[in-house]
């Protein structure tokens, strides 16, 4: 009996042993997982941003809703209609036998045809709507859009000219939305002045439109102008399609932060803080569809989609995809304020609890969270250092306590304000974020590598 128990006394100091001489690979493992952990709560903050995201489209969609969408222009269209005459052989039952009689068929179709040159001058004054803390931008919208059709030609369509129903032309557009529009709207081509009435003459291709019949067009006219004048509401963006061989479009407003996006960029530009004026002159050669076609080979929608150009009157980046941005470099923070603390116990008689550890990461994902609200009624820049402040004060305040020195603590601040003002030039540097980043990573390597050049990880383990 006495031996026995003498024999299974020294197991707790072996495991006393153990547990000491490998308590840095324990501790450094316990952070490790910590680490990991955190990204639960850092995912959750994601989950309340996007749910504020969606919250935010929502309220947008119901201001441009009421005032006007996003604005997309195409034409004028030229379209005169024709008669197709089809014969076919239909079999035909008569006395018992059957009979294959040829019988002809008229089929109404359509030829759309588009403008020789295209020249639009336009204005857009913008404004600021809101819903709640939410906000968008619209704009009152003043287009006046020129050019000239060539004669319709039908030969490279194979079409007989007598067929042609000359009388029943008509001239479209497509507008996405007419709500803005305050008067009537009058088109002046080939000397007449004729009113343009609701109604999409262009289906299949865009949504949303107006058209007018054409009088006294012939197979020998010569070249067909064309001038009118548009005004409309819409919101956050305007798009036009390059429809004429030759597009000469310009467009001013007094927005200062413009995005130009689509298939083609400003041959001109002009930017500063009192708006920006933008000069396209396109041609039909970076565009897929052709100058005429028929309704029996439609011309592609998608075909149309990419070749539109315009502006957009909202930053490229708004707070919430600063906020996601900035989440993801969470992991990031916490391992660096982590190996912070694990420095100073590598290097001084503090020791600080995983409990300690798991309070510090939590002030860091609630930096993110507040970053989140704060940046819904303010600037983001405004709403970032607000909450870096708030964070850093709270972590140097429990670091002067957790590490037993004011000195050590404030070390912790200041360190901690370094990598906020580092993420936040990451943040505002979209192109070269991945460089920049890349590099204050190897520097943050070199610092740790050189403040523990020195420690002997083995012997520490035997003491």
């Amino acid at each position: 009996m006495n031996d026995t128990s003498h024999g299974a006394a020294p197991i707790p100091e072996l495991a006393k042993s153990f547990l000491k001489r490998f308590s840095i690979v324990f501790k450094m493992t316990a952070i490790a997982i910590l680490v990991l952990l955190l990204l639960i709560p850092l995912s959750m903050v994601r989950s309340v941003m996007n749910e504020r995201l969606q919250r935010r489209d929502a309220a947008v969609k119901e201001i441009t809703s009421t005032w006007g969408s996003e604005q997309v222009v195409l034409g004028p269209v030229l379209i005169v209609p024709f008669n197709q005459i089809q014969k076919t052989w239909k079999d035909q039952t008569v006395n018992r036998q059957v009979e294959r009689t040829e019988v002809t068929e008229t089929i109404r179709r359509q030829a759309f045809f588009l403008p020789e040159t295209f020249n639009a001058v336009g204005s857009l004054n913008p404004s600021r709507l809101h819903r709640g803390i939410y906000e968008t931008v619209v704009y009152s919208g003043a287009l006046n859009l020129s050019g000239s059709f060539s004669p319709p030609s039908f030969k490279e369509l194979g079409v007989d000219p007598q067929q042609i129903l000359w009388n029943e032309a008509e001239i479209a557009l497509s507008i996405t939305d007419l709500r803005g529009t305050k008067e009537s709207i009058q088109i002046k081509i080939s000397e007449q002045t004729i009113p343009l009435v609701p109604g999409n003459k262009l289906e299949g291709i865009k949504e949303g439109g107006i058209h007018a019949r054409i009088s006294g067009l012939n197979g020998e006219t010569g070249p067909i102008p064309f001038v009118m004048s548009l005004t409309l509401n819409g919101s956050r963006s305007l798009r036009l399609a390059p429809v004429g061989v030759n597009n000469d479009v310009q467009i001013s407003s007094t927005w200062p932060d413009p995005s130009f996006q689509g298939a083609f960029l400003p041959a001109e530009r002009e930017v500063s803080q009192d708006g920006f004026r933008a000069r396209w002159q396109v041609s039909y050669y970076g565009r897929t569809y052709p100058q005429q076609w028929t309704d029996t080979i439609p011309v592609d929608s998608a075909g149309i989609d990419s070749s539109l150009f315009g502006v957009d009157l909202f930053p490229s980046l708004d707070s919430y995809r600063y906020v996601e941005r900035s989440i993801k470099y969470g992991i990031l923070f916490i391992a660096l304020l982590f190996i912070t603390f694990f420095l100073f116990e590598i290097r001084s008689d503090a020791r600080i609890h995983p409990f300690q550890y798991t309070l510090i990461g939590f002030a860091i994902c609630l930096f993110f969270l507040g970053l989140l609200a704060l940046s819904e009624v303010t600037s983001f820049t405004a709403a970032y250092w607000s909450g870096a402040a708030v964070a850093t004060l709270m972590i140097t305040l429990y670091s002067v306590k957790a590490l037993k020195r004011t000195r050590r603590g404030g070390l912790v601040g200041i360190g901690l304000l370094l990598i906020y003002a580092f993420l936040f030039v990451i943040l505002r540097l979209q192109d070269y974020s991945l460089l920049v980043g890349t590099i204050g990573l190897f520097l943050v390597l070199a610092i740790v590598m050189f403040v523990t050049r020195n420690i002997d990880w083995y012997a520490r383990d035997t003491e």
